[in-house]
């Protein structure tokens, strides 16, 4: 039995403000019947509002969990861009109320712990729908569905998928990076280890960084490292069993000379003292602020090459956007991509439970079409 999505009253809590809000809730006004943002204070709500021009099209509030509580209704959507351990109990609330949820981070287990009762409600719970985790995944749908249409599901193969990305600074500095998020977690992401598949065997790598190597784009050097665990996302993205992996990695992407301007960083966090891990994160947030004249560049790249007796498929999509003085790329690209899948919560069209980003080559490419038109530039390569 297929439970029905619950209607989507229109109205729309926004909650957060922060570095990846953009202009996705821009097109949010647009589309949905009603839009509040929620943020620490609603003076800094309406702040963020005059700043993004939306002053007069969005309620500020000031957020806490009991003043959303008492303002959801049934059919709402509350999109979170809160840190991730704060998703849980936002949902757990939804899910009382019978509102749907949206988040652009990776799933938790505490989030997939509530995904049942949401699902038996008819709720969507939305999730990875940003660029890294997001974007990323509708190119890797997209090129596993072209390659399988060519090679053949059951036809003995081997492939290389590999995944990168990263936000750096459009004007490389000496520390040859721009923190698109807070430094405590950027820090915490590298003492987390990574797994993924290298010559046919699952690898891990306990400090991430140490497995760094270049990666080449268009005649321009990066600097590659792998990141959480890649080995589920063979099943995720619908590789099949007939294909056998020689690599499969999802990675981050720095510029070139990253490892060596970050080899202080590095000894800090072989050492594994917390406090003075805590304590280089407040010195790099002050030492490297972002500022309005310091604008991102964004570069993700997701290929895929296969090999079989009858031939080889490969392709690729690269996105590659720099920031403005309107916003961020980082803001443009996690903004509209959750925005878009909010859109499809407000139409019905996302079946209730558990959806991350667009889990279908054909809903991937329905939503790449969409993001193009909304303004979102990328690239598509194919070599038969």
């Amino acid at each position: 039995m297929t439970t029905e999505p619950a209607a989507a009253s229109g109205t729309v809590h926004w909650i957060g403000a922060g570095l990846s809000t953009g202009s996705g809730l821009a097109a949010l006004c647009d589309t949905a019947g009603r839009v509040r943002l929620w943020h620490r204070t609603e003076a800094r709500a309406a702040d963020a509002l005059g700043r993004l021009g939306l002053a007069g099209r969005a309620e500020p509030r000031a957020y806490t969990l009991p003043a959303l509580a008492s303002e959801l209704a049934p059919g709402d959507v509350v999109v979170s861009m809160l840190p991730a351990p704060e998703h849980a109990p936002l949902l757990a609330e939804c899910v009382r109320q019978g509102a749907h949820f949206a988040c652009s981070s990776y799933v938790s287990d505490a989030v997939l712990e509530q995904v049942p009762a949401a699902g038996r409600a008819g709720l969507v719970v939305l999730t990875e729908a940003g660029l890294d985790p997001g974007i990323d995944h509708l190119f890797a749908h997209d090129l596993v569905a072209r390659a399988r249409e060519a090679i053949g599901d059951d036809t003995p193969a081997s492939y290389t998928l590999t995944s990168y990305c990263g936000g750096v600074p459009a004007v490389p500095n000496d520390f040859t990076y721009r923190f698109s998020w807070a430094p405590a977690g950027v820090l915490g992401a590298l003492r987390s280890p990574a797994r993924y598949i290298e010559g046919g065997e699952r690898t891990v790598a306990e400090r991430p960084w140490e497995a760094t190597r270049r990666h080449v784009l268009d005649g321009e050097t990066f600097e590659v490292y792998p990141n959480r665990d890649s080995v589920p996302f063979v099943a995720q993205y619908g590789l099949p069993d007939a294909w056998t992996p020689r690599t499969f990695v999802r990675g981050t992407l720095r510029l070139e000379g990253w490892l060596r301007a970050w080899d202080g960083v590095f000894e800090v966090l072989k050492a594994g003292d917390d406090e003075r891990i805590a304590a280089l994160a407040r010195e790099l947030a002050a030492a490297y602020p972002t500022t309005a004249d310091d604008h991102d560049r964004v570069v993700l790249t997701v290929s895929l090459d296969v090999r079989a007796e009858s031939g080889r498929w490969q392709g690729g999509y690269l996105l590659d956007l720099v920031g403005d003085a309107e916003e961020s790329a980082m803001a443009r690209c996690v903004s509209r991509t959750l925005a878009l899948g909010v859109r499809h919560v407000l139409d019905g069209s996302l079946p209730p439970g558990l959806n991350r980003a667009a889990e279908t080559a054909a809903r991937s490419g329905q939503w790449l079409r969409e993001l193009a038109r909304d303004g979102l530039e990328f690239t598509l390569r194919v070599d038969r």
